[in-house]
């Protein structure tokens, strides 16, 4: 039996290109509960060695109820690629250009977090446009962890 199968064709969702995006659109990234793996995975990743981050002794001597996530690893939760952005604008994604954010609040190990991506600015240029969204991130008590915004360059699908 000989399938019709073309690997070309094994795509998810149908790109999006810059005149298909519209301010206000919200891209949630799947929730996820920040474990004592999670930090190691950091810490590994990152060779941040601050015990506040991995020594709970540490942590409690000071006053903190568990380990303290770094402010990067909750920055890291609003990677496009975590959620559906990324994967919209697959075909016409040309660049990760920039981001910023200020960490609002304490994560520590055991807090879930909700991240998500709104788009806030579309400015087209002349083959492409920039896509600025606000990254956000609350936790299980629905505080506010983390604010910031985010930048894409993004094809358009016809130049003008």
């Amino acid at each position: 039996m000989t399938d019709q199968f073309d690997p070309a064709d094994h795509r998810y969702p149908v790109s999006l290109y810059f005149e298909d995006l519209e301010v206000g659109t919200r891209y949630y990234i799947p929730s996820r509960t920040l474990g004592e793996a999670n930090f190691a995975a950091f810490q590994m990743a990152s060779a941040d060695n601050h015990p506040i981050h991995y020594d709970i002794e540490y942590c409690r001597a000071r006053g903190y109820p568990n380990l303290l996530a770094h402010g990067f690893q909750v920055l890291i939760q609003t990677a496009a690629g975590a959620g559906a952005l990324a994967h919209v604008m697959s075909d016409s994604l040309v660049a990760f250009l920039e981001q910023s954010s200020k960490f609002l609040a304490p994560v520590y190990a055991g807090d879930t977090v909700y991240p998500e991506l709104e788009i806030i600015e579309l400015k087209p240029q002349r083959t492409t446009g920039v896509v600025t969204v606000r990254s956000t991130v609350h936790n299980q008590r629905r505080e506010r962890v983390l604010e910031g915004t985010q930048s894409y360059l993004v094809r358009r699908r016809t130049a003008s």
